[in-house]
């Protein structure tokens, strides 16, 4: 069923754009999504990922490489000459939003909380006609969260690593906070987004807890060393950064993860 070309759509940041008929041809820029799109079964619809879209794990050999998140190959995408493509306000350059708009419909994501993951979800489901998908997906998330209980663990506080040399923490209206605030930890770092943080002010917050995140910066055991001798009263835990940040079909998955940590940090 075509979609009514007198009818615009809105993206997340309230962008318009106009889809002749639903997409048979999509590029996906935004790893997260890339695995939403995988569990909506559009298999056949993909037909480009970043080089970071690392999941599902064969789309890396079976689908065409444009570039990184925030390094597109613009002559890669004019080859593949997409009826949509999905990006993200934050994940990808605004220089690569702008240049791809004047060309194909790009449907821009803007997720920095629980709720707002979940209404992309539902308006993913709509512009590729996979309704179906994104309500059975939606209510399985509902569902799994629903299972999770932290208020039984004493309220610890924390900081959570992204990036070293500088250390760069997660702060107040970002996906990763509120994810924090589910499972009923307080985040010590209230500063705006992704505050750059000395190791002296860091100390002075005096977090209860210190995760370092996999990704971006792909923190390992010698951190972990590291920030113990520089924390001796702050628990130091290495922590998978897709189940704290990727937002879509991945938020179903990590409730066994968050129980499994919870468990970590309560009995500690």
């Amino acid at each position: 069923m075509p979609l009514d070309k007198s009818a615009s759509i809105k993206d997340m940041i309230g962008r318009e754009l106009r889809l002749p008929s639903y997409p048979k041809k999509i590029i996906s820029l935004v790893p997260s999504l890339t695995e939403l799109l995988y569990s909506m079964r559009l298999d056949d619809r993909v037909i480009g990922i970043t080089k970071f879209c690392v999941r599902p794990n064969k789309w890396q050999g079976l689908k065409t490489n444009v570039g990184g998140t925030k390094n597109i190959n613009l002559a890669i995408v004019d080859q593949l000459n997409p009826d949509l493509i999905i990006a993200n306000k934050e994940e990808n350059s605004r220089q690569d939003i702008d240049l791809l708009s004047t060309k194909y419909p790009v449907w821009v994501s803007d997720i920095n909380n629980f709720d707002e993951a979940l209404a992309g979800i539902e308006s993913i489901g709509e512009i590729t006609q996979s309704e179906k998908e994104s309500k059975q997906l939606l209510y399985r998330i509902h569902k799994a969260w629903g299972e999770i209980n932290p208020k039984q663990y004493k309220v610890k506080t924390c900081a959570y690593l992204i990036w070293n040399n500088p250390i760069i923490t997660v702060g107040s209206s970002t996906f990763i906070n509120d994810m924090i605030n589910r499972l009923q930890l307080k985040n010590v770092v209230d500063e705006y987004r992704y505050p750059e943080m000395t190791l002296i002010k860091l100390k002075e917050k005096n977090p209860d807890i210190i995760f370092l995140s996999s990704e971006p910066f792909p923190f390992n055991k010698d951190h972990l060393s590291y920030f113990k001798t520089q924390f001796p009263n702050s628990q130091i835990k290495l922590v998978d950064g897709e189940m704290f940040s990727w937002y879509g079909s991945r938020m179903k998955y990590s409730v066994d993860y968050f129980k499994t940590l919870l468990v970590e940090l309560g009995n500690k």
